[in-house]
């Protein structure tokens, strides 16, 4: 069945309806809960019931034609079964009420869904306006998507007019979405002619003019770019952490040159963030060219602050920005369209607001859920999927809208934690919802572990001094009877407090990082074995690609030098400190570079059979006058009979 959602009023108002209702599924509170019958449901129905994410039954509605109508409903999510005269279940659809967003969230605001319009909706682009709309009403600021190079660029440098990425940016810039682009894939032509011919190098200059242009072409409508997507992993391109950082100079540089107030992001990596991956970005002295770090997340939300500690090590106090987090969830093995068991929908919806809580907490300064639209991966049938396969939404959804509302333009406070109870999760925020400055505090408690055993963790409200609580809401947007509840379950809630009622918690927060200053050069390095490739290798839950040289082998390798300013460079570029037992035919280059110019020099290793290994540092730097020095650190790792 097709749902459109047609926008009858752009901006956001107080009272005047901003959704139209028909085959739409999402609804703003106040109005009728109206749509057609799915067409899917063919046998001769009776009633319809109503029922929230836990089956209670809400109300029951008789039904006689295409229409149903169940009225005004309170804010919240709603199964809708179809039942005959026996009361047998025919099928079921899905319904959302939404607390209407009086004003626009901020721009700041943390609440961020990856839409990844152009990759997911490419199939049916007349869904692209309803995916944008959904996203807005659901209070995400800022959405994710994604392009592909070798769709927005020919071979001769030319570019193609009129994609279907111009689309995807005008319409969610049309909804006042702020987006953030990536892109992970490199045409062949990018590719630079010399080197390993099973692992080639990236032309950074062909690379850079794609940035340019990019800037300079979606100027206004993308607001932020990731140069790469999980560039460490092998399906998205295998390569080391030197090549990585390269990549982020050459692309960066491009960013600010076709648009300086662009916002250019670290490319995240793959897995968890390792001490390893962190080593080598700095090393490579690469914080100079992103304004924020990005990182991906599919871990247990109580873990990240405890598996983000190298992250925001790497951030060198830069923003950090989870652009893809969830935990894979399977879908029900009687479902044919990829639904949750009703049970799963709730933890799921739980784990969701728990997820931008604790992110948030741990550092994130936004947070972006993977995935809107319904997406389900692989043979285990991981579905992760804010809505459903018609588009209707899931719990999950209305647990971010809510977020989106009450968490709007948040930043984290800290969190009151009792000693010896870490499984009761209590966070204080900062935040703006219906656009007024408030204390939010979210509560919850769940015991750490896999989705069987969530669910079931109770516990006492933990604050014993009266609260001056203004409002309070459940994960789904339903106002609570109590506030503060008497206990607390894994389903998170929202107090409302007055401004800087929160301050008198005894909070706690998360140390911050390091803040490294610096500026980026217009010189960038780039090193590439032409007979040896970076080994493939998973750390945990993290793939990590390195450099394995061993003792006794000659490695033909070389170093590019570019130069991807606007003035002519003159200097030289060093090797430092050569391992004992490596020998290179040269350890010092003398380099004069016209803008765009760029040169590779041979770099013959020789590894005696004595040669050290395992945490080998070959390490370059630039030496061009007043100019920012520019590095280059590459890691070759233990090798595996080490």
């Amino acid at each position: 069945m097709r749902h459109m959602l047609i926008i009858a009023l752009i901006a956001f108002a107080t009272s005047a309806s901003t959704l139209n209702p028909t085959d739409a599924h999402v609804f703003l509170h106040g109005e009728s809960v109206t749509f057609a019958v799915p067409t899917e449901i063919t046998s001769p129905f009776r009633t319809c019931h109503v029922l929230n994410e836990r089956l209670e039954r809400i109300s029951e509605h008789p039904v006689s034609g295409p229409t149903v109508d169940l009225g005004r409903l309170g804010p919240g999510w709603f199964r809708i079964e179809f039942r005959d005269a026996e009361d047998s279940l025919l099928g079921f659809t899905t319904a959302a009420v939404l607390t209407p967003l009086t004003i626009p969230p901020p721009d700041d605001s943390p609440i961020a869904v990856d839409v990844a319009l152009a990759w997911l909706g490419a199939s049916d682009q007349q869904d692209w306006p309803l995916y944008a709309q959904l996203a807005r009403v659901a209070g995400a600021r800022w959405v994710r998507d994604r392009i592909h190079w070798r769709e927005m660029q020919s071979e001769d440098g030319s570019f193609f007019k009129d994609t279907k990425y111009d689309s995807s940016a005008t319409i969610q810039s049309a909804q006042g979405l702020q987006i953030l682009q990536v892109f992970h894939t490199r045409p062949p032509w990018a590719l630079a002619p010399d080197g390993n011919a099973d692992h080639p190098r990236t032309d950074l200059a062909r690379l850079y003019e794609f940035c340019k242009a990019m800037a300079v072409r979606f100027k206004g409508q993308v607001q932020a770019w990731e140069p790469w997507n999980e560039g460490n992993a092998g399906n998205f391109g295998g390569f080391s952490l030197d090549e990585l950082c390269a990549i982020q100079k050459a692309a960066y540089l491009g960013f600010k040159a076709g648009d300086p107030e662009l916002t250019v992001c670290w490319n995240p990596l793959g897995g968890v963030n390792i001490e390893s991956q962190t080593r080598s970005i700095l090393r490579n002295e690469t914080w100079p060219y992103y304004d924020v770090y990005s990182i991906h997340s599919y871990d247990w939300p109580e873990s990240y602050e405890d598996l983000w500690v190298h992250a925001r090590d790497a951030a060198s106090g830069k923003p950090i920005w989870v652009t893809e987090s969830d935990r894979g969830m399977t879908a029900a093995p009687d479902s044919d369209v990829g639904d949750f068991s009703p049970e799963n929908d709730q933890r799921k919806a739980e784990l969701v607001t728990q997820s931008y809580v604790r992110s948030l907490y741990a550092g994130a300064s936004r947070h972006f859920h993977f995935i809107l639209g319904p997406y389900m991966e692989g043979e285990q049938r991981t579905q992760f999927g804010l809505l459903r396969k018609d588009l209707t939404p899931r719990p999950s959804f209305v647990a971010v809208a809510n977020l989106g509302r009450l968490l709007a333009g948040a930043t984290c406070l800290g969190r009151y934690l009792l000693p010896d109870q870490p499984d009761i999760h209590t966070y204080a925020f900062r935040a703006q919802p219906d656009g007024k400055y408030r204390d939010v505090l979210v509560a919850w408690t769940e015991s750490p572990g896999d989705w069987a055993s969530r669910g079931n963790a109770r516990a006492p409200w933990p604050l014993e001094a009266p609260l001056p609580v203004e409002a309070a809401f459940d994960y789904l947007g339903r106002p609570l009877a109590s506030a503060p509840p008497a206990t607390l379950r894994p389903d998170p809630v929202f107090l409302v407090l007055p401004e800087g009622a929160a301050q008198e918690l005894a909070l706690r927060t998360v140390n911050p990082a390091k803040v490294r200053s610096g500026s980026p050069s217009p010189v960038v390095l780039q090193f590439d074995a032409a007979n040896v490739a970076p080994v493939q290798r998973r750390i945990g839950w993290s793939p990590e690609a390195a450099y394995e040289f061993s003792p006794g082998t000659r490695v033909d390798a070389s170093l590019t030098v570019y130069n991807l300013g606007a003035a002519r460079v003159t200097g030289h570029v060093t090797l430092k400190d050569l391992p004992g037992g490596w020998h290179v035919t040269a350890t010092s280059w003398t380099m004069d570079l016209e803008p765009g110019e760029q040169r590779t020099v041979p770099l013959h290793l020789e590894l005696t059979d004595q040669a050290k290994t395992g945490d080998v540092w070959l390490d370059f730097r630039g030496d061009f006058g007043t100019l920012e020095q520019p590095v280059l650190s590459v890691w070759s790792r233990n090798p595996p009979e080490s």
